[in-house]
């Protein structure tokens, strides 16, 4: 079974979800929550003999409040987003949508200052620029190559522009917002994709000294049929279990697990389909600059 062949097949596929998801980004960007620009949220239950709209909401509070989003958390559950809320403002909310409701009780209120949210932005990009750093030296010293660690960067760049490209599509349409949780699912779709990358890398390392006589395009073609079944039987209890997550978890962690269910997927497939063929155009590049 010759599947490197097809490296080109795998590289247009990989344009087909990269592309679109810098243009998403560049267009529509990404939707921050409170977490990173600074504001409040209260999210609070209403019992009403209907179902309360978004819009009796905000006409409740208008004259105390105006939020710049409103979001069912629940069935009879409401997100309120805005500016940041003191105390006293917070109360004057309840008290006016105790008024226009038979019953509302506060769930939930979280406050965050701007200056902490430029932080988070400014924390988050340095943690991802350092465990690039990182793991590109790692997989250098390893393996003793310097492509090896650059073609797992690249692999793992190819999941994390998939990823940011699928929220901000979600942002535009959904009015997903990312949060801290989605930094989280950020960093570890960053471990899905280089877990996989590792072991077939490995395998390589070990059928270039036993099969000298193949060139790298025969030995990364066997190494992914060797370890094609494992990548998949792994990834698989994963996904299903990420599924389960955002099928049957609540609103609370619905998007994170959507998050890292995309980052699993992204992540299996860039680590037989794209870091590998990579390494093998690599060699054909310096092959025919040789020649």
């Amino acid at each position: 079974m010759n599947l490197i062949k097809f490296k080109n097949l795998y590289f247009a596929i990989s344009l087909l979800l990269v592309i679109p998801s810098i243009i998403a980004l560049l267009i529509w960007g990404l939707k921050p929550n409170i977490d990173f620009t600074g504001g409040s949220l209260l999210e609070v239950e209403i019992t009403a003999d209907t179902e309360v709209t978004n819009e009796e909401v905000r006409q409740a509070v208008k004259n105390v409040y105006e939020p710049e989003s409103i979001q069912k958390a629940a069935e009879s559950n409401v997100l309120l987003r805005g500016k940041e809320l003191s105390s006293e403002q917070k109360q004057q909310i309840l008290d006016s949508l105790n008024k226009s409701f038979a019953e509302v009780k506060e769930v939930k209120f979280e406050s965050v200052g701007p200056i902490l949210g430029q932080e988070l932005v400014f924390k988050t990009a340095t943690a991802i620029i350092l465990v690039a750093l990182v793991i590109i030296i790692y997989v250098w010293r390893q393996f003793s190559e310097l492509k090896y660690g650059v073609c797992a960067i690249l692999a793992m760049f190819h999941d994390t522009l998939i990823l940011l490209g699928s929220f901000s599509i979600l942002g535009r349409f959904l009015s997903v917002e990312v949060d801290v949780l989605f930094v989280t699912a950020l960093l570890t779709t960053l471990s899905f994709s280089i877990h996989d990358t590792i072991v077939i890398y490995d395998r390589i390392r070990e059928l270039k000294k036993k099969k000298s006589k193949l060139n790298m395009a025969q030995i990364a073609n066997l190494a992914i049929v060797e370890t094609l079944a494992r990548s998949i039987n792994n990834s698989i209890t994963i996904i299903v279990v990420l599924a389960a997550l955002v099928w049957l978890g609540g609103a609370t962690i619905q998007w994170f697990a959507v998050a890292l269910l995309i980052g699993a997927i992204a992540g299996t497939y860039s680590s037989t389909f794209t870091a590998v063929p990579l390494l093998v155009l690599w060699d054909e590049v310096i092959e025919k600059r040789a020649n």
